[in-house]
């Protein structure tokens, strides 16, 4: 009895990966854009949701009186929202690293910034997911 040996084409793990991102056989087309428009969208949903149920109060005024959205603060789902970002800070993009603390970041809106940038980064590579799949 012979045995015959085949040499296997070695592929890298990024051809790989390139390959099943690229690919329209897949169920569901991801796309580099979709490499960056997934994560976005699942941050930009999951701290929503979070905020909406959780988020403490915000000092919208600058004025040191804080305006709750939350359900834990005692709106329900028909007066709750996600407090906006604080008068005080501006039209500034004001990030998690940039406060001194989380609380800070929490008492002036931070979550709204979070929420509305990485949807806006979303709803962009949603977009260039569908130029990408268009394949124009």
């Amino acid at each position: 009895m012979t045995a015959i040996l085949e040499r296997r084409e070695s592929t890298s793990l990024w051809s790989q990966f390139c390959a099943w991102i690229t690919s329209t056989e897949n169920r569901l087309y991801i796309g580099w854009f979709g490499v960056i428009m997934i994560p976005t969208l699942l941050t930009a949903t999951s701290v929503y949701i979070i905020a909406f149920v959780a988020a403490p109060p915000v000092d919208i005024d600058g004025i040191r009186e804080p305006v709750s959205g939350s359900l834990l603060f005692g709106n329900n789902i028909i007066s709750g929202a996600v407090v906006p970002t604080s008068n005080a800070i501006g039209l500034h993009f004001y990030p998690i690293w940039e406060a001194a603390s989380v609380d800070e970041w929490l008492y002036n809106g931070g979550p709204y910034q979070l929420v509305v940038c990485h949807f806006f980064l979303g709803i962009c590579a949603y977009m260039g997911r569908e130029w990408e799949h268009a394949g124009c």
